[in-house]
């Protein structure tokens, strides 16, 4: 027993450690050179647990994801705002709409191995400032990187990407099958963060919780 609690101890301690290290170190080590005009002010939201990124929602970018569209989310309305990109575990996202429907199978797979699935939600004007988001304003062709990023998280089907039916909270919302597993240590908030890397931003090295991607995000931007 008293092996079991030192390596368990051990495992804990290296574990802080990792996390610690993750938020401190930058990545990437050095700012990258200037880039230009800031004209396009992305949004990054978390709770406890998760972070979504959000993009302005213009034009161009319902162009972009008219798949969207496709799958009966009202793109067009006039007060939608932003798109909320998230990637996630496909159990935790599917069977946990509240923290009241949170179960023993979708946990355990969060922490092991899950599929994974791209949520998608409309959303209006967002408040600015708020403990909970994070602005940036990044250049267009950072952006366009961004978009480029997220478009390729999204798993291809023979028609595009492939829409999870029944699946949702809301008429604003829609699920996708993505790329990739999830896990606890390559989660969703370390997605977000290599797509603010992409988008000209500094994260920690290993961001596995919404505060350390939080602590970094403001010490290195």
């Amino acid at each position: 027993m008293g092996r079991i609690l030192r390596y368990l101890a051990m495992l804990v301690g290296a574990v802080v450690l990792a996390a610690a290290l993750g938020t401190l170190v930058p990545r990437p080590l050095w700012p990258a050179a200037a880039g230009g005009e800031g004209t396009r002010h992305i949004l990054v939201l978390k709770n406890p647990i998760h972070t979504d990124i959000a993009v302005p929602l213009d034009d161009g970018v319902r162009r972009r994801f008219a798949f969207l569209a496709d799958a009966g989310l009202p793109m067009g309305a006039p007060e939608e705002r932003y798109i909320v990109f998230g990637w996630g575990g496909r159990a935790f996202y599917l069977e946990t709409p509240t923290w009241s429907q949170l179960k023993a199978g979708p946990v355990l797979k969060a922490l092991t191995l899950d599929a994974s699935v791209m949520h998608v939600d409309l959303a209006g004007a967002i408040k600015e400032p708020h403990p909970d988001v994070a602005g940036f304003d990044i250049d267009e062709q950072h952006f366009s990187t961004l978009l480029d990023y997220i478009a390729a998280s999204f798993q291809q089907g023979p028609e595009g990407p492939v829409v999870i039916e029944n699946a949702g909270y809301s008429t604003y919302d829609r699920f996708y099958e993505a790329n990739g597993h999830f896990n606890a240590l390559v989660g969703c908030n370390t997605w977000t963060a290599a797509g603010l890397r992409i988008a000209g931003l500094r994260t920690g090295w290993w961001n596995p919780l919404p505060m350390s991607l939080g602590w970094s995000l403001r010490m290195y931007n």
